[in-house]
């Protein structure tokens, strides 16, 4: 292929010039050139193979045989416009129906998470006939202009809070205002929201939805603590309003022991809309909106038809079948629980060793290394996470990255067949950085 017979120099020197520099590459100080990709590595030109702990659209293995098989096959026999009537499109959606609460059986197929959150703004706004949307803080849901309104993340960084977007405290029971030792965290933070309705109400406003991530990813790798979504929905519920769990970044088996994230918050809960993306496609732009008969029904009455020209096409939906296929059979979700908690276990007893690590946090293949400067304090320790990433790619071929509102935290989402081995051997190079570290600390303090 052509791109593969540039040098690296070239092929950086003609994205710079080529490509607008608000796109911003992994290790942007020295790019990693990566030309082929397989399971949880990532090959470069020179063919150095890189662990990859961090590509979580890649759900069950970069170029997955079975993936790429379905998708050159249907590709061959026919990949059309979605208005047209064809099998794959209804029989994904019953397989997507399967692993869902049963009011949630109504599917609209886009081709992004940016596109499902649109599409989830505008079923909650429609079905409420209300505007107002309550986020939590330091949340990020896409990058088309309405996401960019409700997304403290990236508004406080441009033209600020809309009137009608409301922000609700991030439920972080590390360095939140409720903590681990509060009776009952998650009916704590579920109150903030009520305030915060109370609050929306005393203005002469609405509710139209509660907007949040079932595990808030950019926020820094959060559990919501239990309980809390239940309360929100009810109080959402109560003032006329629906609940919209983003699982753009954390569906599909990602936790292990659920299929979906909002689903550790009992059996009991059921979100309204459910928007998912990333991992649907493993690689491949597929995304979808879930929501009930109710909702639906009111975005037709509407008289204005929705349509997307390739959301929902025969190869789209032929690679969503083999993606729910190999989860199933090569136990993705049970992999990610046996790993994700070896993964956690080793990262916990590091804990112990080392004090710049404040917190671990996670579940299954979604799981956070808070490191902090002092722990008493819980200051942000951003540059020894800048460091710690850094260093495992160059001396390790380890990919991670940070996240958090101080890109502190060091966050594991691999594809799903990231191994007991893989996990262990990321931690013992983050053990040996960090203590290198600590040692260099030490002497500038002698």
């Amino acid at each position: 292929m052509a791109f593969e017979k540039l040098r690296k120099e070239e092929t950086l020197a003609m994205r710079k010039r080529l490509i607008g520099q608000s796109c911003r590459l992994f290790y942007s100080d020295e790019p990693v050139k990566i030309i082929k990709a397989r399971g949880q590595y990532l090959f470069d030109e020179n063919d150095k193979r890189y662990l990859d702990c961090i590509s979580n659209v890649h759900h069950v293995g970069h170029c997955h045989p079975s993936i790429t098989k379905a998708a050159a096959e249907q590709m061959d026999l026919l990949n059309t416009n979605a208005r047209f009537l064809h099998d794959n499109i209804v029989m994904y959606a019953d397989r997507l129906a399967a692993t869902l609460p049963e009011k949630l059986c109504v599917f609209y197929f886009v081709n992004s998470g940016s596109e499902a959150n649109d599409l989830a703004l505008r079923l909650a706004q429609q079905y409420t006939q209300h505007q107002d949307v309550i986020v939590l803080d330091h949340a990020y849901h896409g990058h088309l202009m309405s996401l960019i309104d409700i997304s403290p993340y990236k508004f406080r960084k441009l033209a600020g809070q809309k009137e009608w977007v409301h922000v609700a405290p991030l439920p972080d029971t590390y360095r939140g205002i409720y903590r681990e030792d509060h009776p009952n965290p998650g009916q704590a933070y579920a109150d903030t929201v009520k305030d915060l309705i109370e609050e929306v109400h005393r203005k002469g406003r609405k509710i139209s939805a509660f907007f949040a991530e079932s595990l808030p990813s950019v926020g820094g790798q959060i559990i919501l603590p239990q309980g809390y979504s239940t309360k929100v929905a009810e109080y959402v519920r109560s003032a006329g309003g629906v609940f919209v769990a983003d699982e753009v970044q954390t569906g599909f088996g990602r936790v292990g022991s659920h299929f979906w994230a909002f689903q550790l918050q009992g059996e009991g809960f059921c979100p309204d809309i459910v928007t998912m993306g990333k991992p649907m496609g493993n690689g491949h732009p597929l995304a979808c909106v879930a929501t009930t008969v109710e909702i639906a029904g009111a975005f037709t009455a509407n008289g204005v038809e929705y349509f997307n020209t390739f959301g929902g096409n025969p190869v789209s939906c032929a690679i969503g079948l083999a993606v729910l296929d190999v989860i199933e059979k090569e136990d993705l979700r049970g992999n990610a629980t046996r790993v994700g908690a070896h993964l956690k276990d080793l990262l916990t007893k590091l804990q112990t060793q080392h004090q710049i690590i404040g917190d671990v946090r996670g579940v299954g293949l979604f799981v956070g290394l808070e490191l902090v400067s002092d722990r008493d304090q819980k200051t942000p320790a951003t540059e020894t996470a800048a460091r710690v990433v850094k260093r495992l790619k160059e001396e390790d071929q380890i990919c991670v990255s940070t996240d958090g509102p101080w890109e502190n935290v060091v966050k594991f989402k691999p594809p799903m067949c990231f191994s007991m081995e893989d996990a262990e051997l990321a931690v013992r190079c983050i053990d040996r950085i960090l203590t290198g570290v600590q040692c260099s600390r030490l002497t500038d303090e002698t």
